[in-house]
């Protein structure tokens, strides 16, 4: 199977058990009831398993993810920045784009993968120009 990156607009009862492992103190009702068009989830899917996920809000053309979080046992083979990439790409009119330090990395780590990803460190946030 492929790797993809889907946006997910309701979930399976697979999708809930899988999105436990990335996020554990998720309560994926909550989750669920506040998705719409500004408020998104995206997740990286292979073999019908949830490997990686991120909220997503958009506001007018200012995008901004949170909680970008892979599953540690899937780390280090660039499923996160797949994710990314793939986030920007299916959102094109969004111009400028954050992401929240809130993954459960180091702060090291969170900066040699969103340098990777092509975002700049200004005034306390990662960001970056479509």
């Amino acid at each position: 199977m492929k790797l993809t990156i889907i946006r997910l607009q309701h979930l399976s009862q697979q999708d809930r058990s899988d999105i436990k492992k990335i996020w554990p103190q998720a309560d994926t009702g909550t989750l669920e009831a506040d998705l719409d068009e500004q408020h998104r989830l995206y997740a990286a899917r292979f073999n019908e398993r949830l490997l990686a996920a991120v909220r997503v809000e958009i506001n007018a053309d200012e995008g901004r993810m949170s909680l970008l979080e892979v599953r540690e046992v899937t780390r280090r083979r660039g499923v996160g920045l797949y994710l990314v990439e793939e986030v920007l790409a299916q959102n094109p009119d969004t111009q400028r784009w954050t992401i929240a330090q809130d993954g459960t990395s180091s702060a090291d780590v969170i900066a040699a993968f969103m340098q990777a990803a092509g975002f700049t460190h200004q005034e306390g946030e990662w960001s970056k120009y479509n």
